[in-house]
C-alpha cells in the first residue's frame, strides 16, 4: 500500500500573506467592523429568495435550433396580455387629433364653449388613461423581460456545463463570457424594450393609416406613395449592411474580452517578463478592431436614420401643399386639415422609432446567431438516454485495448490495456507528453476512447450516468483550483452538506488544521484561485476536499510536482491518510512518490512499456531502471 513518511512542519513554500498577517497580529483581509454592521443592516431588509430545485441532466436539452420565436412561444399568453395593453394604450393616445378636429369644427368655428370644454376634459382623461396603461405595460413587460433574461442565462450556462473538456480547450474564455454577457444583454434589450415597443409603433401606424383614409383617401394615398417606396428601399439596404456589421461587432467584442481575460489571468507572467507595454499595444489593437467594427455600423446607421427623417419632412411638405389647396377649395374643413396634419406628425414618429428598434433588432439578431451556434453544440461526452446509475463500487479499474487521440489521425495512446485491483495504488511515470495524464482523463471520463473501453467494477463508463460515476471519483490536479470565498466552501465543494465537524476532521487528517486556524478557521477568506495561500497550502486544501468527498477511486495528477521538498513531505504524509482503503491512480514526475506505489506503469509514446513494483522494475534494468539511476545520480534518493 502507498505509505510515506513525513514531518509536521509549518507552512509550505514560505508563509502566505494571510499567515504573515496573522503571525504579526494584523487583522485578516476582511470587511471592517463598521462596514460589516452596515452590510448586515442592509441584508436584514433583503427579501427572501427561494432556491429553485434544478433538474439537470447531461443528455436532456432542447436540440431544436434556437430562435426568438421558439424561445417566446411558451410565454405567448403573457405576450398576448401585453399586446392587449398596447392596443388600448395606442387607441387612447390617438384620440388627440380626432378631439382636436371636433373642437375646431364644432367648438371654435361654431363659438360653442361647451364643446371645447368637453373635448378638453375628454382629452385629459385620454392622456391619463394612456399614462396608466403605459405604466402597467412597462411594469408587466419589464417583469416578463427579466424572467426571459433569467431563463436564457440559465439555459446558456447549463449548456456550457454539459460540454466536455475538449470544447473548453478550443474555446477562449473571453468568447464564452461574451455569450453570457454582451450577447444576452443585446437580447435583453430586445425583450424588454424592442418587442413590445415594436408592437406599439406598428399598432400606432395601423390606427393612423386607417384614420388618414377615413379623413381623406386621396391624401392618405399621397402619404403612402411618397413615404413607403424610399423607406422600404432604405430599410432593405440597412438590413443587408447592418446584419454583417453587427456580427462583426459581436466577434470583435469576444476577441476583446478574451484578450482582457488572458491579461488578467496571466498578469504575474506579464509583469515578470516586462511585457506590460507590449500587452498594452496588443490590447489597443483589439480595442481598435472593435472600434472599427462599431464605426462601420454607426456609419450605416447615420445614413439610415437621417434618410428616413428626410423622407418624413419631404412628405409633410408635400401634404401641406396638397392639403392646403384642398382646404382652400372647400373639399375638407380646417379642423380636418389640422387633424390630418397631427395624424401625419404622429405617423412619422413611429417610423423614426422603428428605425431605432430595427437597429436594436439587428444587434439582437446577431446575438441570436451566436447563441444558436453555442446552444446547438453537442457535448463530446454524451450520456446515453438509458444510462444506468453506477452502484457503490469496490474500485476495480480496467483499460481494454484503449486507443485515443485529441486530434483525428494523431493518437496519443495506442492499445493500452491494464487492470487495477480494488484498493491498489498504481503510479504512472514517463516523459512529458508520453500519455500519463491522458490515461487519468479517460479513467474519469473527461474523454472517451476512440477504440477499446474503460471499465470500473466491470461497467463500461459509457454505460453509466456521469453524475453517479463522478460521485465516486476524486481528482486532485497538479494546479488545485480554489474558488473565491471561504475555506468552508472550498473544502466542502464536493459535499456541500458536510458538517463543520467533518470539515475539521478532513483538515486534521491532511495536517493543515493548525494553519487554517491561524488564518481564521473555516471562515478564513480565500482569494480567487487561492492566490493568498502558498502552493503547499492549496494542495493540502485540495486533498482535504478529496477526503471530504470520500471517493472510492482517487486520481492524483502530478499533485506534488510543483512543491518544494518540505511541502512535498507534508503533502505525502496527508496522502497516507487520504489514500487508505481506496484505489489510487498517481501521475508522478518524481520517483520519490512513484516508488512507494503498489505497482508502477512506465508510459512511453502512448504505450505502457513496463509494469511492476519498484524493486522489480529496477531489477529488470529497463526504462524505469534508467530513470531511477538518473534520479539517484542527481541526488533524488537523498
Amino acid at each position: 500500500m502507498f505509505s510515506m513518511g513525513g514531518g509536521t512542519g509549518g507552512p509550505m513554500g514560505g508563509p502566505s500573506s494571510m499567515a504573515s498577517n496573522a503571525a504579526a497580529g494584523l487583522p485578516a483581509a476582511d470587511v471592517p467592523g463598521e462596514l460589516r454592521s452596515r452590510v448586515e443592516e442592509v441584508l436584514g431588509h433583503e427579501p427572501e429568495h427561494d432556491v429553485a430545485e434544478v433538474g439537470w441532466r447531461v443528455d436532456e436539452w432542447d436540440r431544436e435550433p434556437f430562435s426568438l420565436l421558439r424561445f417566446l412561444r411558451p410565454h405567448r399568453w403573457r405576450l398576448l396580455a401585453a399586446i392587449s395593453l398596447v392596443l388600448i394604450e395606442t387607441i387612447a393616445l390617438q384620440l388627440g387629433p380626432i378631439l382636436t378636429q371636433v373642437g375646431i369644427d364644432d367648438g371654435v368655428r361654431q363659438g360653442d364653449r361647451g364643446v371645447v370644454v368637453t373635448v378638453a376634459l375628454i382629452y385629459v382623461g385620454a392622456v391619463i388613461l394612456a399614462a396608466g396603461l403605459g405604466w402597467a405595460r412597462v411594469s408587466f413587460t419589464g417583469r416578463l423581460g427579466e424572467s426571459l433574461n433569467e431563463q436564457l442565462r440559465v439555459r446558456v450556462f447549463s449548456h456550457m456545463q454539459r460540454q466536455g473538456l475538449d470544447w473548453y480547450t478550443g474555446e477562449k474564455a473571453g468568447v464564452l463570457l461574451t455569450r453570457m454577457t454582451s450577447d444576452i444583454e443585446a437580447l435583453s434589450v430586445l425583450f424588454q424594450e424592442g418587442i413590445v415597443n415594436l408592437l406599439v409603433q406598428i399598432f400606432t401606424l395601423a390606427v393612423i393609416t386607417v384614420a388618414l383614409f377615413v379623413y381623406d383617401p386621396l391624401l392618405a394615398l399621397v402619404t403612402l406613395a411618397v413615404t413607403l417606396p424610399p423607406t422600404l428601399a432604405l430599410s432593405l439596404w440597412f438590413r443587408k449592411v447592418s446584419s454583417v456589421g453587427y456580427l462583426r461587432v459581436r466577434d470583435r467584442i469576444a476577441d476583446l474580452l478574451s484578450h482582457l481575460q488572458q491579461s488578467l489571468a496571466g498578469i504575474r507572467v506579464i509583469a515578470a517578463h516586462n511585457r506590460r507595454a507590449r500587452n498594452l499595444v496588443d490590447h489597443r489593437r483589439e480595442v481598435g478592431r472593435h472600434r472599427d467594427a462599431q464605426i462601420a455600423t454607426s456609419r450605416a446607421n447615420s445614413t439610415y436614420a437621417p434618410g428616413t427623417e428626410m423622407i418624413g419632412i419631404g412628405t409633410q411638405a408635400t401634404l401641406l401643399a396638397v392639403g392646403g389647396a384642398m382646404t382652400a377649395s372647400g373639399r375638407i374643413t380646417v379642423g380636418e386639415m389640422a387633424a390630418f396634419l397631427l395624424f401625419l406628425a404622429s405617423f412619422f414618429a413611429p417610423i423614426q422609432t422603428l428605425v431605432q428598434l430595427y437597429n436594436s433588432y439587428q444587434q439582437g439578431g446577431a446575438a441570436i446567431v451566436k447563441l444558436r451556434e453555442l446552444l446547438s453544440t453537442e457535448p463530446s461526452i454524451a450520456e446515453k438516454p438509458d444510462a444506468i446509475q453506477l452502484p457503490p463500487i469496490e474500485g476495480a479499474l480496467e483499460l481494454d485495448e484503449v486507443t485515443f487521440s485529441y486530434e483525428e489521425g494523431r493518437p496519443v495512446l495506442h492499445d493500452v490495456s491494464l487492470a487495477i485491483a480494488p484498493g491498489e495504488t498504481v503510479a504512472f511515470v514517463g516523459e512529458t507528453g508520453s500519455g500519463k495524464s491522458t490515461i487519468a482523463k479517460l479513467l474519469t471520463r473527461f474523454y472517451d476512447p476512440d477504440q477499446g473501453s474503460v471499465r470500473i467494477d466491470g461497467h463500461d463508463l459509457r454505460d453509466v450516468s456521469i453524475a453517479s460515476l463522478r460521485r465516486q471519483l476524486g481528482v486532485v490536479p497538479q494546479e488545485p483550483f480554489l474558488f473565491a470565498g471561504v475555506v468552508r466552501d472550498n473544502v466542502a465543494f464536493a459535499r456541500p452538506d458536510a458538517t463543520d465537524d467533518e470539515l475539521h476532521e478532513a483538515l486534521i487528517a491532511v495536517g493543515i488544521d493548525d494553519i487554517i486556524e491561524r488564518l481564521g478557521g473555516l471562515d478564513a477568506e480565500v482569494h480567487e484561485r487561492g492566490a493568498s495561500l502558498s502552493a503547499g497550502e492549496r494542495q493540502l486544501l485540495a486533498l482535504a476536499r478529496a477526503f471530504v468527498a470520500r471517493p472510492r477511486v482517487l486520481i492524483l495528477d502530478e499533485a506534488t510536482s510543483n512543491l518544494d521538498l518540505h511541502s512535498e513531505t507534508r503533502v505525502e504524509s496527508a496522502l497516507d491518510v487520504v489514500l487508505e482503503g481506496r484505489t489510487a491512480i498517481i501521475i508522478a514526475h518524481r520517483l520519490a512518490t512513484a516508488r512507494r506505489a503498489d505497482r508502477i506503469a512506465v508510459v512511453d509514446n502512448g504505450r505502457i512499456v513496463e509494469l511492476g513494483t519498484h524493486d522489480e522494475l529496477v531489477a529488470h534494468e529497463g526504462r524505469y531502471a534508467t530513470l531511477y539511476e538518473t534520479w539517484v545520480r542527481h541526488g533524488g534518493a537523498a
